[in-house]
């Protein structure tokens, strides 16, 4: 606490406090400065590259309205990289949300989806790379870690049949810049039931749908939201090929999503069994490309 009091001697820090919540790597802490309260990530400088373009990304969505926390400083200090951001008060959407009546739900859903579509139309460089092959190639990986892996799921065969017969869909795709991580678990809502969007430290360049593939998370806090982000992202007139395409993102996420779990236990196999079980209910055992806790409430 003491060097990072000295790393930012113009913030009149009077109290830090270590946040241990979520996945990433960073070490996060908030910083209170006078009435005002701060989020300081803190990352390994063989990160600076990313934590550069991370911060860059925020910035380019603060400056286009989004409702992202405000961007203050980056840099180097103590051997770390850091991204000091605002401090947003309130509750995780996954928390909130289920509290909520379903059309308040609905509605902040379609408010994270067209904040969505607003990041994805930010200018960035096509990829040298097509997504085709670097699609084909994250689904070869994840494909592998599942094979190797001691635990199957009970009806895993049905993700491997789905992938290998649609794979031809990721052919002469686009590609965007990418929050990396959006679903409930990265958004907080306010006490004037206000959107937010934090957590961008997974963000990447890729196809516009494959930012959908969290979906499942925010379907399993809330099919009311969920739904509202996909009516939203597209003014309530979804194509028939982002379902297809959204049911290969997600029967690749899941299978890598075991091998992902084993290293934190019991527990976290349970619920990505549980996750199985469920996503395959949803669209009867991949017979059906429209999830069942899809509805329009337009």
């Amino acid at each position: 606490m003491h060097t990072i009091r000295n790393s930012f001697p113009h913030l009149a820090i009077h109290h830090i406090e270590k946040l241990d919540k979520g996945w990433s790597d960073d070490d996060k802490y908030i910083l209170h400065v006078d009435d005002e309260k701060y989020l300081l990530r803190l990352s390994n400088l063989d990160q600076k590259n990313f934590k550069i373009r991370e911060y860059e990304l925020i910035r380019k969505c603060y400056e286009a309205g989004l409702p992202v926390q405000k961007p203050f400083e980056h840099g180097e200090a103590d051997s770390y990289y850091y991204l000091l951001l605002q401090w947003v008060e309130g509750q995780e959407a996954t928390i909130r949300l289920p509290e909520l009546p379903e059309p308040e739900q609905y509605r902040l859903g379609v408010e994270a989806g067209r904040n969505l579509w607003k990041l994805h139309q930010l200018d960035v460089h096509q990829p040298e790379e097509s997504w085709e092959s670097k699609m084909n190639r994250k689904i070869d990986r994840k494909i592998s870690m599942y094979k190797a892996c001691d635990y199957k799921f009970e009806k895993g065969h049905l993700f491997l049949e789905y992938i290998e017969a649609h794979r031809h869909l990721l052919h002469n795709r686009i590609q965007v810049l990418h929050h990396g991580d959006y679903h409930v678990g990265n958004m907080i809502i306010d006490a004037d039931y206000s959107l937010h969007i934090i957590d961008f430290n997974r963000h990447d360049v890729g196809e516009p749908w494959e930012e959908f593939n969290r979906i499942v998370w925010s379907a399993q806090a809330s099919p009311a939201f969920a739904s509202g982000q996909i009516s939203g992202y597209f003014s309530d007139e979804v194509p028939e090929a982002f379902w297809r395409l959204l049911l290969l993102y997600i029967s690749a996420n899941m299978l890598s999503s075991l091998p992902w779990g084993v290293p934190f236990g019991q527990t976290q196999i349970e619920i990505f069994m549980e996750q199985a079980d469920e996503i395959l209910d949803w669209y009867d055992d991949l017979r059906t490309v429209i999830p069942s806790w899809y509805r329009s409430f337009s």
